[in-house]
């Protein structure tokens, strides 16, 4: 989720992945794969052996993807000095402080200025999903985005899927700015982007032959079900149940102000709101499949 960071900075309270060949003594067998010899040697024709499905089945995208948030935070951790993670936060995590007047900026850093100038106002909208707070923060993202990610990019392939993760992070980063304008607490967290992954999810996973049904399973032709409206899908009891809980948690979290356990930071609940919604009115612009008539 995405989270927020204290500073050093700050001052007082804040809100913040074989072939398997019979082997003998004159070598590999040459009979084609799946031929059945039978007991005697003789052939008789071609057997069918069950798949044999892979442990991790993630698409490579979000394999890809886990891999480079992990990265990012080993280099973090244990590459970089506390004093350049620090720059480094600086010039990647979304702070909404960045945004206010060069005089609220100048008094808030004691004339100091933030790396990335204007550049950062504009790549910091994607770059803090890559960021994260801790071990725990980065594992709970790379667990959602396992489950809720694949879905999704099964469905939109890995260009749509990227796209819409940028697009759904943007989102989310966009209403914490609304809320929180001119705070000097950065924002981190992929959690946005997830959000919206959970969302467009939510748009055909619950409809009759999309993955959720028993008479489909996880078949892959199950993510290539025609989509019903955004209007239809809310009225889903489903869908509506989905959401219903996902919006409520959020809420005890955001309204209560409570934080993950310990003196982990509190949680960006306002960009999980922004990523989520944005997920479910996008879903049809990134959507490969026609809709349902």
């Amino acid at each position: 989720m995405p989270t927020i960071l204290e500073l050093p900075f700050m001052q007082g309270p804040t809100d913040p992945l074989s072939r398997s060949d019979s082997e003998s003594d004159d070598g590999p067998s040459r009979r084609p794969a799946g031929w059945d010899c039978g007991p005697t040697g003789g052939g008789s024709g071609f057997r069918h052996e069950p798949a044999r499905e892979p442990l991790f089945n993630l698409p490579g995208v979000v394999v890809g993807l886990i891999a480079v948030l992990v990265g990012v935070h080993l280099v973090r951790v244990f590459v970089l000095s506390q004093q350049t993670d620090f720059e480094f936060l600086l010039t990647f995590s979304f702070l909404p402080l960045r945004y206010a007047s060069p005089e609220v900026l100048s008094h808030a850093l004691g004339g100091a200025s933030l790396p990335g100038w204007e550049g950062a106002m504009v790549w910091t909208f994607v770059t803090y999903a890559f960021l994260h707070g801790s071990f725990t923060h980065l594992a709970f993202n790379c667990l959602w985005l396992a489950v809720f990610g694949s879905a999704l990019a099964r469905r939109f392939g890995p260009a749509r899927f990227l796209g819409f993760s940028a697009a759904t992070a943007i989102a989310g980063a966009a209403l914490h700015l609304a809320t929180h304008f001119g705070e000097v607490v950065p924002v981190v967290g992929a959690s946005a982007a997830i959000s919206g992954h959970m969302a467009a999810v939510a748009r055909f996973a619950f409809d009759n032959g999309g993955p959720l049904d028993m008479m489909r399973g996880h078949h892959l032709s199950a993510y290539r079900q025609p989509a019903i409206s955004l209007a239809a899908a809310l009225s889903n009891k489903q869908v509506l149940v989905f959401l219903g809980v996902w919006f409520a948690v959020n809420l005890v979290f955001g309204l209560g102000s409570l934080p993950m356990g310990g003196n982990a930071p509190t949680i960006a609940w306002e960009a999980h709101i922004g990523g989520f919604v944005a997920g479910l009115a996008l879903f049809s612009l990134f959507d490969p499949v026609l809709r349902r008539r």
